[in-house]
């Protein structure tokens, strides 16, 4: 298939990536900023662009992996191609695109990405949304040539699962990042938390979260818990995640719990 692909982030990086390494040829990269475009263009032998209006009307789709909010912008200038269009959002509607054109996909990659860091396609579960069953099955074709878990989520339900991604990916960064910040303080290195963090991961690889809960507040632990407190004396917002983490991490209604 002939691709092109709006927009030079994480997402259009990898799948493009993904597209050109299973055999798919990559028209061109558009981004606003040329050399964004031109790097990523580069590696996957596309042509650059950094004006919309210089798209290669010879492409069979068009991948929109841009800020949720220029979508329904771009899709309008996109529109009058006639073209096979699909957005990469987790938490955008496909209605974004169907204003514009009924000739519309949602091709939603549920995965954390970097440019810097590798990832195998093949275990990227890949969200598929569109505007009719033939339009689902050409889209998921294409998505199966890179991925081997493809799966159809309308809009309602692809916006709650990025909703429990944010959860389980964007939050709990947040917290290692606290963690890091508090380690530093105190002249302690990160690299101590690692296989914490990745046994941490690995558990729920095999069980429900609920079942793999550990630490002081499951065994409510009240000494322990206000002896964290005071050691976050000095920045009451911490103070406050702790407590609010605590406290629905106590309601956890589940059996037996291991001891950390």
């Amino acid at each position: 298939m002939r691709i092109t692909i709006i927009g030079s982030g994480n997402i259009a990086t990898h799948l493009a990536a993904a597209f050109k390494n299973a055999g798919h040829r990559i028209v061109q990269v558009y981004s606003r900023n040329m050399q964004n475009a031109a790097l990523l263009a580069y590696h996957i032998k596309a042509e650059p662009i950094d004006d919309i209006t210089n798209v290669d009307p010879e492409t069979d789709l068009f991948v929109i992996a841009i800020k949720d909010d220029t979508i329904g912008l771009i899709a309008e200038q996109l529109a009058p191609y006639r073209k096979l269009m699909v957005h990469t959002s987790g938490a955008t509607d496909l209605y974004t695109l169907l204003a514009f054109s009924d000739n519309v996909g949602v091709f939603y990659p549920l995965q954390t990405f970097s440019k810097t860091k590798e990832v195998d396609f093949r275990n990227v579960p890949l969200c598929i949304e569109a505007a009719d069953e033939n339009i689902a099955a050409e889209l998921t074709a294409l998505a199966q040539t890179i991925s081997n878990k493809v799966y159809l989520i309308d809009s309602a339900k692809r916006k709650i699962l990025h909703l429990a991604a944010v959860f389980a990916c964007n939050f709990p960064n947040y917290l290692y990042t606290i963690a890091q910040q508090i380690l530093a303080q105190h002249q302690l290195d990160f690299e101590l938390l690692r296989p914490l963090i990745l046994e941490t991961a690995e558990k729920v690889q095999v069980g429900l979260p609920a079942a793999m809960q550990t630490g002081p507040a499951i065994r409510n632990d009240e000494v322990t818990m206000n002896n964290h407190l005071q050691l976050l004396k000095d920045t009451p917002h911490l103070q406050e995640l702790y407590t609010l983490l605590s406290q629905d991490i106590i309601k956890l209604d589940k059996g037996p719990h291991g001891d950390k």
